[in-house]
């Protein structure tokens, strides 16, 4: 069975940094920061107000917010909240597809999440004590959940449109993992449409209402993505067009301004570290 999940990962990385676990009470903010966030509540009554509103958790859950959000926290001032709560950082920022596909907050009761159940009771044992190595070991089990997280929104149906409601369509996966794994090979309409096992208008119009954009888009978007990670690893435009299927660094530069709005040489000038 075709991996929808291999190639994004591998090209677009998440990683996590936890940085509390225990009980908060009372009122908590949590300025937007530059990353994401993802919490795990193991016990206690949580009020989250954020930009689209307040929701109210009775029962353990998760909360991941992809993108950098302003928000707080309002539980029993004197019991508290049994949390876990981790910085998710995806490589690529803004233009990293996993984040951009999710949506500005998901809040998942731990148990609907189907498999994680093993991995969670790992995760809060670690928490709770003090063994070596304690660190390394809670940042790789939140990496672990967030996968899990996607495949439970991909196979119960919550992606909305986009690129993880084109994974979850049992014949645009095929298509959409072929542009993934293979971003320099010359993928026509028709070729698509042929690995989806569809027609090319019923193929072009899926994609469109699927995804949200047609399919000629979409596999632009990610070659460009992937020439942005490459010029953060300082491969140069020769090297990078031969990579995502351009002809040349002429090609490639006019896709990467269209997309980009900048040159390859302005893009990779503003994102100096």
């Amino acid at each position: 069975m075709t991996d929808r999940l291999e190639a994004l990962l591998a090209h677009f990385s998440v990683s996590a940094r936890v940085f509390n676990t225990g009980a908060l009470c009372g009122l908590t903010e949590l300025d937007a920061g530059d990353s994401g966030r993802m919490h795990l509540i193991r016990a206690g009554e949580v009020a989250i107000h954020h930009s689209a509103g307040i929701e109210h958790v009775t029962r353990p859950s998760l909360l991941l917010f992809p993108r950098p959000l302003a928000y707080r926290f309002v539980t029993d001032p004197t019991r508290g909240a049994d949390f876990a709560c981790a910085r998710m950082l995806f490589s690529g920022g803004a233009a990293n597809p996993i984040a951009a596909a999710l949506p500005d907050f998901t809040c998942l009761a731990l148990d609907d999440i189907l498999g994680a159940g093993p991995v969670l009771d790992l995760l809060f044992d670690e928490a709770s004590n003090q063994y070596c190595g304690r660190q390394a070991v809670l940042d790789r089990l939140f990496e672990v959940v967030l996968v899990q997280v996607l495949r439970h929104l991909m196979e119960d149906g919550q992606t909305g449109a986009g690129m993880l409601a084109g994974l979850s369509h049992p014949r645009l996966r095929l298509a959409l993992v072929a542009m993934h794994e293979n971003p320099a090979q010359d993928w026509s309409l028709e070729a698509l449409a042929a690995r989806a096992g569809m027609s090319r208008s019923v193929f072009a119009n899926a994609f469109r209402d699927t995804v949200g954009c047609t399919p000629g888009a979409y596999l632009q978007r990610w070659r460009i993505g992937l020439a942005e990670q490459a010029l953060r690893r300082g491969r140069t435009l020769a090297l990078i067009a031969d990579e995502v299927g351009y002809g040349g660094e002429a090609a490639l530069s006019r896709a990467f301004k269209a997309q980009t709005g900048l040159s390859p040489r302005q893009w990779r000038e503003a994102h100096k570290r």
